[in-house]
């Protein structure tokens, strides 16, 4: 069986620049990130006598979710793949320039030489928690950034009514949002029980779990808690080299950032009210270790317990869940 082509995309807000590795030779094109220029690239595969395709786009946020769906309805295989393993990639190939020409060309060569795991479309109900949790995550943030400016020091009391009342819609605004996220979960069981599961954990609530479903998607679709950790840019990173370089072990950071600034707080909470992370805080400030250090392991702890509880479909048991060895 003839080995399948290769489809390399990078992805903008409004284009798409791809490289077909087909029948030993090699097609770019460009096409326009809209519905339309989603079939206009079908039609343009199709003239070129396409049938078995590996398809590889970089995670760009909601810029690359509907063409990876329309690949995927065509009947191509997909990828979706951190935009630093990329990087890293080209890095190794000593590629010095960098356009969205060779950056398609460069996605296709990686796609061709690695094994990458295949995107399945996610479920429907996920998608509107994810995109619920997020514009909420926005209200938020518009809210603090507004509080801030009431507490600069005004003096226009036109600009302080003005301020006052936006801040009084975004409080609607968010009341609003909250209780559409509530209801999203009594619709949808399956989802609910899995919030409640990670509420029974110490140090996570409402909001922190909804926002780890809506950004893990899937916690089981991880083969072990290591792999859900570095989805999370929780591991540690260390620096050593040779006997001169030493390097502070910090996190590595390069996962998903809506998770790890998720847990910061619970993290915190966690470090006086968590039966095992209380312990694990205390020994390494006994240490001498940085307070963030702590915070760190403590976040990185709270995940192993997510997946724990998830994975078992018990409510937390700290007893339990070491016995049967979800947590080291």
């Amino acid at each position: 069986m003839a080995a399948p082509s290769i489809l390399g995309i990078d992805v903008s807000k409004d284009t798409l620049d791809v490289c077909l590795l087909h029948k030993e030779q090699t097609h770019q094109g460009r096409f326009a990130n809209r519905p339309e220029g989603h079939r206009t690239l079908l039609r343009w595969l199709r003239k070129r006598r396409v049938r078995s395709l590996r398809a590889c786009l970089e995670a760009t946020g909601l810029y690359g979710e509907e063409l990876a769906q329309s690949l995927y309805e065509a009947g191509y295989q997909v990828s979706v793949v951190n935009p630093l393993r990329i990087k890293k990639y080209a890095e190794s190939q000593l590629r010095r320039n960098k356009t969205d020409r060779l950056d398609a060309w460069v996605i296709a060569d990686f796609c061709r030489t690695q094994d990458l795991v295949e995107w399945t479309p996610p479920p429907p109900e996920w998608r509107e928690l994810r995109d619920l949790v997020r514009h909420l995550d926005d209200l938020n943030t518009m809210h603090q950034q507004e509080q801030n400016r009431l507490q600069a020091g005004l003096k226009s009391d036109a600009v302080i009514s003005v301020l006052q009342q936006h801040i009084a819609f975004l409080d609607d605004q968010i009341a609003q949002l909250t209780q559409q996220i509530n209801d999203h979960f009594d619709q949808h069981p399956h989802l609910k029980q899995q919030r409640d599961l990670l509420r029974s954990i110490p140090g996570i609530g409402d909001k922190t779990a909804a926002i780890l479903l809506a950004e893990v998607r899937d916690f089981l679709a991880f083969d072990n808690v290591r792999q859900l950790v570095a989805f999370a840019g929780l591991n540690p990173s260390q620096r050593e080299s040779g006997s001169s370089v030493r390097g502070k072990t910090r996190l590595s950071k390069t996962g998903n950032p809506a998770i790890r600034a998720a847990l910061y707080w619970p993290a915190i909470s966690a470090k006086r009210h968590n039966p095992l992370i209380q312990p694990l805080c205390a020994r390494l400030e006994q240490q001498g270790q940085p307070k963030m250090v702590a915070v760190g392991a403590a976040m990185r702890k709270l995940l192993h317990q997510a997946y724990g509880v998830l994975k078992t479909g018990l409510p937390f048991d700290p007893n339990y869940l070491s016995e049967v060895g979800v947590l080291p």
